[in-house]
């Protein structure tokens, strides 16, 4: 053994690089060897500790002298023969000239490849390896050996080394920091992984059968260990491990054998079932008691078990304290709850910051039907982009602006285009966010949001849907959800009017129902402006479809600009977002239909869609109930053309739609701003028409008018209690703002109105009744023309019942020619929203008869 560790010691010698002996002397370097190898063979595992001391006293006077002869030049062994020498005065003396002639030449080499170096790496080397006088060198190297511990001990030099990022040219080259728990937890994670895989004792698995015949009947075991009532280790006798596997015992080693280690064990169910087998098969080879096997008991820990039970515990903090870091180190500050933006975060904005560099692609350009609303918020971006234009006249930047208006008319498309063009950082919000389960995390959120804001000042806030915060106070009850609104809203008006209110932020909201709002929200100096989105009129209407045509592919003989203006009259009170769905509506028909491009008709097939409904083509209708369809209609119809003040007609259809439309007319209804009582008293009159055509044509009458009926009541009761046309009750108005238990008006009053919403709904229904049975025969044609043709146009009524007997009734002829230029004259502005009384809002301004049911 002593010959093989020290041919493996001269082939670790051997194995030692070139650039080791470039960089350190080999005198230096062979002492190092040989004290790595007098360590190993220190730590061997020879049986014999005389035989290894022994070893030890005759390497270490020849280790150094073999390996400076390992290392020495041809020259060198040529010339000198440390062998042949009898006196260790002239071996030292050889030594010490092989070493500082070995030094000159590695100094020379050196300083011929510094000279391919560039300048600067020259003066690293320069600064850091100044070469010490030679006595000062034999001197170091005298040191040294007197020790006696066969290592040599380094110098420190400024600039080489460990430091060598101190001694190169002033920020020239990088430092490498280790940090210090990085390498512990490496260290941690290697030893745990390391005890987790490796095995304890090299061991064979057995079962009680192989234990019994193998070891028990031979009398080979000498104890018995029973390890957490599960696995029993069994100890062999020193001489008998290798008897029956002899295998296991060269793969273990005599000295595991020694030392009295365990290879065998097997597992076992019940500790009293093993007690009682051990028991039954040393009475049956008649063991004396005094000499039966003895059992031990022990409970061990094992380090994986260990781990795998503490893991999920182990997993869940580690994951608290991930998050919990993270939180506090994300925080942007202002956040309630421990610290910047809470525990987990839960207290910090969730507003999206926009700013020049998120792109944005909704511009103005893109906002069309709104441009006063455009040219406000235009104006709050120059307020920021350049204040010293209004600071030096002695204006005050708005606080913040409102925007409202029914759905769909833009105010969130419209904050997408200031976000895109504003130029300054833009947060963007909506008011749900702010609203938690957690107590105090609404206030918190807004502190942070305006925190954050201030920041980045000059900067604008979005608050989108902010009713969910702002409604008014001391409504509803003072329930616990109710006082943490109330807080949330304390906080937003603290943060938007109070002391420290001094930097550049503006906020807008969008809402639809400015009226909900706290006064102490909508007061000047927190919202300057109320900036109120209508539905667009009719030019508002081409613009927003030239917006969203543009990107369509139509037909190339369609014009543009006549398609546009076509639509915007074929659609009145119709939002940006209504219009949007036309466009994308007639594009999916055209798909659809496997069409090249998009053609006039697909967008007349999008609005019939979008107004009534999708056609269903499923629902098949008896004779009898098309046929009362068809008749109910066409007293819609035949009112609507013989009535002055009605809407003109557009389409007539029994079609079913939608899903409860059994038929519908449409209408072209104008764009008014005020409404007479004849006016009022027409459109009563022509939504009687279909029940009062049933009435006359069939001797029962059925539920489809049930619609029909709930609108005139409405429109009778808002002409007697709101607008004051009923003579009796007086130019008197009832209308409250919101609804509300208690009626403002009297008991006797209230008799007063039923009785005149009763007079004036009987006077409406025997003006139709008189009417209808005037042109009974001209009911008939249309009905007879639907039952034929499911769908009739203004030109099929105008071919049975001739034009419409009032002056300047048809003058909306010239928006129905496909053909014709069309022209409109005059300048229209934004029309007030359709009175609520006139049935639902979206269809009656849309000019949809109410569905039959």
């Amino acid at each position: 053994m002593l010959r093989s560790f020290a041919a493996r010691s001269g082939s670790r010698l051997g194995a030692l690089s070139a650039s080791s002996v470039a960089s350190t002397s080999r005198s230096g370097l062979c002492q190092a060897s040989a004290s790595r190898t007098l360590t190993q063979l220190s730590r061997s595992r020879a049986p014999h500790p005389a035989s290894r001391t022994a070893l030890q006293s005759a390497l270490s006077t020849s280790l150094t002298r073999s390996s400076a002869r390992l290392y020495a030049t041809e020259s060198d062994k040529d010339s000198k023969q440390p062998e042949k020498k009898d006196s260790k005065d002239a071996e030292k003396k050889d030594e010490d000239d092989t070493k500082e002639r070995l030094e000159k030449e590695i100094n020379k080499g050196l300083e011929d490849a510094k000279k391919g170096l560039p300048e600067s790496l020259k003066e690293f080397f320069d600064s850091g390896n100044q070469k010490p006088p030679a006595s000062d060198k034999k001197k170091a190297s005298a040191d040294a050996e007197e020790s006696g511990d066969g290592e040599k001990k380094p110098k420190k030099k400024s600039g080489s080394g460990a430091q060598g990022g101190a001694g190169g040219p002033q920020g020239q080259y990088t430092e490498i920091r280790i940090n210090a728990n990085t390498i512990l937890a490496t260290l941690v994670s290697t030893y745990l992984i390391y005890r987790l895989t490796s095995p304890e004792t090299p061991s064979r698995e057995i079962t009680w059968q192989e234990f019994r015949t193998a070891f028990l009947d031979k009398g080979l075991v000498d104890r018995l260990v029973v390890v957490n009532r599960s696995k029993v280790k069994v100890y062999l006798h020193s001489n008998a491990t290798g008897s029956m596997y002899p295998s296991s015992s060269r793969e273990s080693g005599s000295a595991a054998t020694a030392g009295g280690q365990s290879h065998y064990w097997f597992s076992v169910g019940s500790v009293e079932a093993f007690e009682r087998k051990l028991d039954d098969a040393q009475r049956e080879l008649e063991i004396p008691a005094s000499e039966r096997i003895p059992v031990a008991y022990h409970e061990e820990i094992s380090t994986g078990s260990t781990l795998l039970h503490f893991a999920p515990t182990l997993l869940i903090a580690g994951l608290l304290f991930w998050m919990t870091r993270r939180a506090a180190g994300g925080g942007m500050g202002g956040g309630g709850g421990g610290g910047p933006g809470g525990i987990f975060g839960i207290g910090k904005s969730r507003a999206k910051m926009f700013n020049q560099e998120t792109e944005v692609k909704t511009k103005f350009r893109d906002v069309a039907g709104m441009d006063e609303a455009k040219e406000e918020i235009m104006e709050f971006v120059n307020f920021l982009k350049k204040p010293e234009k209004y600071e030096k006249l002695g204006a005050k930047i708005p606080r913040g602006a409102i925007l409202s208006g029914p759905p769909g008319t833009g105010k969130t498309l419209l904050a997408k285009a200031t976000a895109g063009e504003a130029g300054v950082p833009f947060l963007s919000v909506s008011g749900s966010e702010f609203v938690e389960m957690f107590v105090g995390v609404g206030p918190s959120r807004v502190r942070d949001m305006f925190a954050n804001a201030k920041k980045h000042a000059p900067c604008i806030i979005f608050v989108d849907e902010i009713d969910a915060i702002g409604k008014a106070r001391g409504k509803g009850g003072n329930f616990g959800g109710n006082d943490e609104r109330e807080s949330t809203l304390n906080e937003l008006l603290v943060q938007m009017d109070g002391f420290g209110t001094e930097e550049h932020v503006v906020v807008l909201a969008g809402t639809n129902r400015p009226d909900v709002l706290d006064p102490a929200l909508m007061r000047p100096g927190r919202f300057d402006r109320h900036i109120a989105i209508d539905r667009p009129d009719i030019s508002g209407r081409k613009d927003i479809f030239k917006v969203h045509l543009r990107p369509l592919t139509l037909h190339s003989s369609t014009n543009l600009d006549l398609l546009a203006e076509k639509l915007s009259t074929l659609t009145p009170g119709f939002s940006g977002a209504d219009v949007a769905n036309v466009c994308n509506e007639a594009a999916l028909i055209a798909a659809r239909g496997g069409a090249e491009a998009i053609e006039e008709h697909h967008f007349d097939q999008a609005i019939e869609r979008v107004i009534a409904g999708l056609e269903r083509k499923s629902r098949v209708l008896s004779p009898e109930e098309k046929k009362t369809v068809a008749y109910h209609e066409a007293g819609h119809a035949v009112c609507g053309w013989f009535l002055e003040h009605a809407d003109p007609l557009l389409k007539v259809s029994i079609i079913p739609r939608g899903v409860g439309a059994l038929g519908y007319a449409q209408y072209l209804p104008k764009e008014r701003y005020l409404f007479s009582t004849e006016q009022l008293i027409d459109r009563m009159c022509m939504t009687l028409g279909g029940r009062v055509s049933e009435e006359i044509f069939f001797t029962t009458i059925t539920t489809g008018a049930q619609d029909d009926l709930s609108k005139i009541t409405r429109m009778a009761f808002e002409i007697c209690a709101s607008y004051g046309m009923n003579k009796e009750l007086g130019p008197i108005s009832y209308r409250t703002e919101q609804e509300s238990m208690h009626k403002p008006y009297s008991e006797r009053t209230g008799e007063m109105l039923d009785s005149e919403v009763r007079k004036m709904v009987a006077e409406a229904h025997r003006r139709t009744t008189d009417l209808l049975t005037k042109h009974r025969a001209d009911v008939e044609k249309v009905a007879q023309l639907l039952l034929e043709r499911e769908v009739i146009t203004r030109e099929d009524m105008r071919n049975l019942l001739g034009v419409r007997p009032f002056k300047g009734a048809d003058e909306a002829d010239q928006y129905l020619d496909k053909k014709g230029k069309l022209l409109r004259k005059g300048e229209n502005s934004a029309p007030p929203p359709p009175p609520e009384d006139f049935g639902q809002p979206e269809l009656a301004a849309k000019g949809q008869e109410p569905p039959q049911a």
